[in-house]
Parts: structure tokens; sequence; C-alpha cells
């Protein structure tokens, strides 16, 4: 079921860089992630609350420091995604954003001790060497 899921999520991804290329045309890109961020805050808390999943939950300081650190780590990707939109084409930011694909299989190896198969060590080497085709001129 969660390649389902992944799925949804690649397919969601598609529409964001299209949707934010052309709204990123003639605002400033800041501007436009302040915007976006709004509606995913919206969103994501009408889901909370409809599914009433705020009930019962305790949240520890581990727990807290490292949504915090994730909600940063995001803000950050947006901030530049979107600046990258607004100055590249998005045939090729896009791509390129991917790569964070191969890097979070790296840093899941060093940080969480995930095992590299030879099949995502070949997948990764595969998005790293396609990410550089895009971007050498």
């Amino acid at each position: 079921m969660w390649w389902i899921y992944a799925l949804l999520s690649a397919a969601f991804a598609a529409l964001t860089a299209i949707f934010a290329k052309i709204g990123v045309a003639d605002i400033p890109s800041n501007l436009a992630t302040g915007i976006r961020t709004i509606i995913i805050l919206l969103v994501a808390w009408g889901i909370v609350l409809a599914r009433g999943e705020y009930k019962g939950v305790t949240l520890t300081r581990h727990t807290l420091l490292f949504l915090v650190l994730s909600g940063l780590a995001t803000g950050f990707s947006w901030i530049f995604y979107f600046k990258a939109l607004q100055v590249g084409k998005v045939s090729q930011v896009a791509p390129v954003d991917k790569l964070s694909v191969a890097l979070t299989i790296i840093l899941a190896a060093v940080f969480l001790q995930e095992a590299i198969t030879w099949k995502t060590a070949i997948g990764a080497l595969l998005i790293i060497s396609g990410t550089l085709v895009l971007i050498i001129k």
C-alpha cells in the first residue's frame, strides 16, 4: 500500500512544480513560498482536526526537536525550490530537486543505519548521474 501513497506523492509533486512555476512568474519567490505555506498549513490542520489525530498524543522534546528541524529543512527547501523555479526551467529544476532522493538514501545509511542494497545503490547512482547530465553544460 505504501507505493500507492508514494505514486500519489510523485503525481502531486509534479503538479506542484507546474503550478509553482506559473505562480512565481509575477511575484517574488519568497512571497509565493509564504502563500503556499499558508495553504499547506490550513490543509494539514484541517485533516488533523477532521480525523481527531491530535487527541491523546503526547509530544516529547525529542519528537518536537526533530519535527522543528524537519520543518526548518522543509522551509529552506521550498524557499530555494521556488527561487530555482523562478529563474530556471521547470523541466530542469524539478529533476535536479529529486537529487534529494539519492541524498536521502546516503543520509539514511549514515544516520539511521539503513542498509543500502545493490539495487538501491544503482538507483541512487543513476539519479546522481541524471542530475549531472542536467546541470553540466
